[in-house]
């Protein structure tokens, strides 16, 4: 993931994100890309990763990456994402 992008999900994650969930258990990054927490952590679901069904982007204590869905409690139902293009100012 470049800057670019990290500074994008990490905007969103200061919006709220999809939703949030809490951490039933410590989850120890396993790969460059998981989201590493500990129980009881409050982690911002970012989006649910496509063909994953249990696997999902999340941000927590300034970290974004993928976490297991079994590993948290969703406190709601997730909202479903909406894709918008930025239009760029012409001068």
């Amino acid at each position: 993931m470049d800057a670019t992008e990290l500074g994008r999900w990490t905007r969103f994650a200061a919006k709220g994100g999809i939703g949030k969930c809490t951490a039933l258990q410590d989850c120890i990054a396993e790969q460059p890309e998981d989201l590493m927490f500990m129980k009881d952590d409050e982690i911002t679901v970012l989006m649910q990763i496509p063909g994953q069904p249990d696997l999902y982007l999340g941000y927590c204590e300034g970290v974004v990456g993928n976490f297991r869905g079994d590993a948290v409690r969703f406190h709601s139902r997730l909202k479903k994402p909406v894709l918008t293009k930025r239009q760029s100012a012409v001068s």
